[in-house]
């Protein structure tokens, strides 16, 4: 190497050194967030190895041990570069909630922030982002699971219309954002509703406020329509060659029934038809396709409303050009 080009790069090395040093000593959480298949996940592998950071992932569906092509989880490979928190948390059969991932996300930062790393908050779920640095002031309301049985029964014999009127009358904020067919969430505010009294949309008045005690950046990635879904029907096809179907198939066979919240998925309740000989293939991978389109125009519209984020285009750039441009920012920031 010339002397002329260790300088450059023994002066970016030092920048880059001061920078982190800068962000570890005010408690900075950097964020990565966007719709699926806009590169996350690499973008903030990238990012965490520059900054020695460590990474917690935003996703619900990551949460589930054993769901992991469906999920478009990290791979054993890239969860050996860097390190990876709130993934394999619970089995597919167990219950995982908005104020369960705060409480884990909030111990895996002070635990990343003791050891001197920069924590990385990197995924999708506009929810858990929202109540990690938004703050959404999560009811403390234990699930009774007794009641949530009664009023899925409730939901299959009249159909989630008959919940949702009932939810109208007692909060008409969160009927009126609900659809029929989002039974679990109008369960959950009914739920709330009927243990304390109180609706659900009160406690959700202070989002927008972050109360958390770090500093937090977020950044979200875009791109042009076309560019994303081109990449998500790619990522479809390659979920399929590598052993999608065979995933959920395991899944049905070791027990889990499709009426999970957890098979419920994207990329889980699409195959089962299938599998249950009510679809061929093509149809079934068809409508993944389509629907994860509309699952992704939904987290733009999530996001897009969250005030703060800082947004990068990646329709023409690499994840290391992304990481760079990130990088950047949160220099000119300090």
């Amino acid at each position: 190497m010339s002397n002329v080009l260790y300088s450059i790069t023994f002066a970016v090395s030092g920048l880059l050194m001061a920078g982190r040093e800068y962000m570890v000593m005010h408690g900075t959480l950097v964020g990565i967030v966007g719709p699926t298949a806009t590169g996350k996940t690499e973008v903030g592998i990238k990012l965490a190895k520059q900054l020695d950071g460590e990474i917690i992932s935003a996703d619900s569906m990551a949460v589930y041990k054993g769901m992991d092509i469906g999920t478009a989880k990290p791979s054993p490979e890239e969860q050996a570069q860097v390190r990876f928190h709130l993934i394999d948390v619970v089995y597919p059969n167990e219950e995982f909630s908005v104020a369960e991932f705060k409480r884990l996300a909030e111990r895996a930062i002070a635990d990343i922030v003791s050891r001197g790393k920069i924590p990385l908050l990197v995924g999708g779920t506009g929810l858990y982002v929202k109540a990690l640095v938004g703050g959404l002031n999560i009811p403390p309301v234990a699930p009774d699971y007794e009641l949530r049985e009664r009023l899925r029964a409730e939901a299959l014999r009249y159909g989630g219309e008959c919940l949702l009127d009932r939810l109208r009358a007692v909060d008409p904020i969160t009927a009126e954002r609900l659809h029929p067919r989002d039974v679990k969430r109008i369960i959950r505010a009914l739920e709330v509703y009927a243990l304390t009294g109180i609706p659900i949309s009160h406690h959700h008045v202070t989002a927008g406020k972050s109360e958390v005690a770090y500093h937090v950046t977020l950044f979200g990635l875009t791109m042009s329509r076309s560019e994303l879904y081109r990449r998500i029907e790619d990522r479809v096809d390659r979920q399929v060659e590598a052993g999608l179907i065979q995933e959920v198939r395991r899944l049905l066979d070791q027990g889990y029934s499709p009426e999970l919240p957890s098979m419920k998925g994207l990329g889980y309740k699409q195959i089962v038809p299938y599998l249950m000989s009510q679809c061929d293939l093509q149809t079934a991978i068809e409508i993944l396709k389509r629907d994860t389109r509309r699952f992704a125009k939904r987290q733009f519209t999530w996001f897009r409303a969250m005030p703060g984020i800082h947004w990068i285009d990646v329709t023409e750039r690499s994840a290391k050009e992304a990481a760079s441009v990130i990088l950047n920012m949160l220099e000119a920031k300090r």
